[in-house]
């Protein structure tokens, strides 16, 4: 693990209830940091912060739409005052959208990606972003997906709302670096996680087959590389995205 180098540090994992965001929390608390859990999922977000404390840290879990600004607002409020500062903030929080080709696809399906995905972002580290410029530290971690790279077939909204996540962190990387503010992008392929699990059971072996690696990940593949970007030891890294998809991508 990363020798607690988290310790003192106060981090921020939106779409933590389970899944990857779970993973992600849970990784950066036993690297020492404390956590604030934000899900629409009230009930899951809970049961992550009551794992996050039986890891000897501290939690906060607050349900929350990433979408909607002042519910994010409210939010980092509840946070600074009860957790401290967040300098780390990991925008985990997504949805999958609804399965079409894009000559059936209705607008409000885009709509309600990029509200969740891009705006969601936008949110988060538009309440946390100053705080790390002026503490001269900060870990800003968006998680987008390997549809950005491949693109998906019946998912262009998807896609495209995980490919501006991208161009996001990379602007932002370079308006930060010089203030010790690190920006950076992890790319999941395949990852098993429940809502991931009933959707590909029929088709899991075809999904395997396509993998190099023939195996479908887990949420801690993907936590292993954000809790790497948000340490001490990957303060050298910004810009950059990280791809755990088994080898589906290799750019």
């Amino acid at each position: 693990m990363f020798n607690q180098d988290l310790h003192g540090k106060v981090a921020l994992v939106t779409g933590a209830a389970a899944g990857i965001g779970r993973a992600c929390a849970l990784a950066l608390a036993r690297a020492g940091a404390d956590i604030a859990v934000l899900d629409l999922d009230g009930a899951g977000a809970h049961e992550t912060a009551r794992t996050v404390e039986a890891l000897g840290r501290k939690a906060l879990a607050l349900a929350t739409d990433v979408s909607d600004e002042d519910a994010v607002r409210l939010a980092l409020e509840q946070v600074r005052a009860r957790l401290g500062v967040p300098l780390i903030v990991v925008c985990n929080a997504g949805i999958s959208g609804v399965a079409s080709l894009f000559r059936n696809e209705q607008k409000g399906n885009w709509d309600r990606l990029f509200a969740v995905h891009v705006y969601g972002a936008y949110h988060c580290v538009r309440e946390t972003i100053n705080p790390m410029l002026e503490t001269g530290w900060g870990r800003v971690v968006l998680v987008s997906s390997v549809a950005a790279q491949l693109g998906w077939k019946g998912a262009a909204g998807y896609a495209a709302a995980k490919a501006a996540l991208l161009g996001f962190m990379r602007s932002l990387a370079l308006e930060c670096a010089a203030r010790g503010v690190t920006a950076n992008a992890v790319c999941p392929g395949v990852i098993e996680t429940a809502l991931m699990r009933e959707g590909i059971a029929k088709v899991r072996e075809q999904i395997e087959g396509a993998i190099p690696m023939r195996r479908i990940g887990q949420p801690d593949d993907i936590a292993g590389a954000v809790a790497y970007l948000c340490s001490e030891q990957g303060s050298y890294l910004t810009g950059q995205i990280i791809s755990p998809n088994g080898g589906m991508w290799m750019p």
